[in-house]
């Protein structure tokens, strides 16, 4: 099992953010095999496809390059001059395979890992030229791996080629039989099917690679229970951080809390323990809405800034803790307090009114209806 340079061992699988600090320093999941392989097919296959073509431009243009009167001869700009041309017949000609074959290596080479530049991976390191650490990743467990593959594929790939020369081996000796034109026809024929054959046997190689680095890519990145609770700790934040964030947090929210209470038009009280804070606008609202509530400290801050407004402050201990435990601040009230909190609120208006106008002063009701289920001794 992996163990870090403090002998812990890694147990744990990499995270999110390991994967991509580890692709930003390039450290991505490659396979050579994929790479050999995918360059390999699609260069040998275009070139038996596009070998008539190839090999009819090139042969004009062997004809027209030795096909030269003697003032040519002799002249030596005119030598360059067929020569440039014939540079650039042959660049023609190959520019379509050549082609195929790079972007082949590029596709081949990002499609595992996908593509990454890394400025951290660029940079050059003394670390990689100490003969040292250089033995040391010979002799390594990844060295080993590294060796018994590269085993296994010339075994694989050398008894592949003598199986398909063994197959094929009546076939070349026939050549003897036929015309010159006819046997090298023929050759090509056999030759071009036997490399594609063959290089099909990279698709094996390939196939049983791409899982291995991956998994190599993984086992490599994982982390100890140490460096994972580290990694949460630096992206989370350590506890009493989170904490201190937490209460200016709270701190903030009372702060805008406190903001809507001049707003209300009553705060209903336990006396002390607790304050609930209610607006109600009949024009724009459907039921009255909680702006405010808290117990203790808090309840004693609501008071004061209540009285400070001019805010009514009516004491009904059971219609406060119903409306403190049973509604969301910025909420409207449950449908279970409506007649009550309708009841309150006439009051608060008649006696907002008696203020104004005058008239006979009006007196809170005594028995503002709590349903059971919503009462809190």
């Amino acid at each position: 099992m992996a163990e870090n340079e403090d002998g812990q061992e890694k147990t744990e699988q990499p995270s999110a953010k390991r994967l991509d600090d580890a692709k930003r320093k390039g450290q991505v999941p490659r396979s050579r095999e994929l790479n050999t392989m995918v360059v390999t097919m699609i260069g040998v296959v275009s070139l038996v496809a596009m070998s008539r073509a190839i090999g009819n431009n090139l042969s004009a243009m062997m004809s027209r390059g030795f096909v030269l009167t003697r003032e040519e001869i002799f002249d030596i700009n005119a030598m360059l001059a067929h020569l440039g041309e014939g540079v650039a017949q042959v660049f023609i000609a190959l520019s379509p395979f050549f082609l195929l074959v790079v972007l082949a290596a590029i596709f081949s080479s990002v499609a595992l890992g996908g593509f990454s530049i890394s400025a951290e991976a660029l940079m050059p390191k003394l670390s990689k030229l100490s003969p040292l650490k250089g033995m040391k990743r010979v002799f390594s467990a990844r060295g080993l791996v590294e060796m018994v593959k590269a085993m296994a594929k010339f075994l694989f790939i050398g008894g592949t080629t003598i199986l398909l020369l063994w197959t094929s081996l009546e076939q070349f000796l026939a050549l003897h039989a036929m015309d010159i034109s006819q046997a090298l026809s023929r050759l090509s024929g056999l030759i071009g099917w036997s490399v594609i054959l063959l290089t099909t046997t990279l698709i094996l190689i390939a196939a049983i690679d791409v899982p291995f680095q991956l998994w190599e890519h993984k086992r490599q990145l994982k982390m100890t229970r140490q460096e994972l609770r580290d990694e949460m700790k630096e992206t989370e934040g350590k506890p009493e951080v989170k904490s201190r964030i937490r209460q200016l947090q709270r701190e903030m929210a009372q702060k805008r809390m406190m903001q809507e209470v001049p707003k209300a038009d009553v705060i209903v009280t336990n006396p002390s323990h607790f304050a609930v804070a209610l607006k109600y606008d009949p024009e724009h609202m459907h039921a009255p809405k909680l702006l405010a509530k808290g117990a203790d400290l808090v309840a004693f801050n609501i008071r004061k800034v209540g009285a400070e407004a001019k805010v009514q402050v009516v004491e009904s201990p059971m219609l406060a803790r119903a409306i403190y435990y049973h509604t969301e601040l910025d909420a409207f009230i449950p449908a279970g307090l409506y007649l009550a909190v309708a009841r309150l609120l006439a009051y608060v208006f008649q006696l907002r009114a008696y203020r104004s106008e005058g008239g006979d002063y009006p007196e809170l009701p005594d028995d503002l209806p709590v349903p059971e289920e919503y009462r809190h001794v």
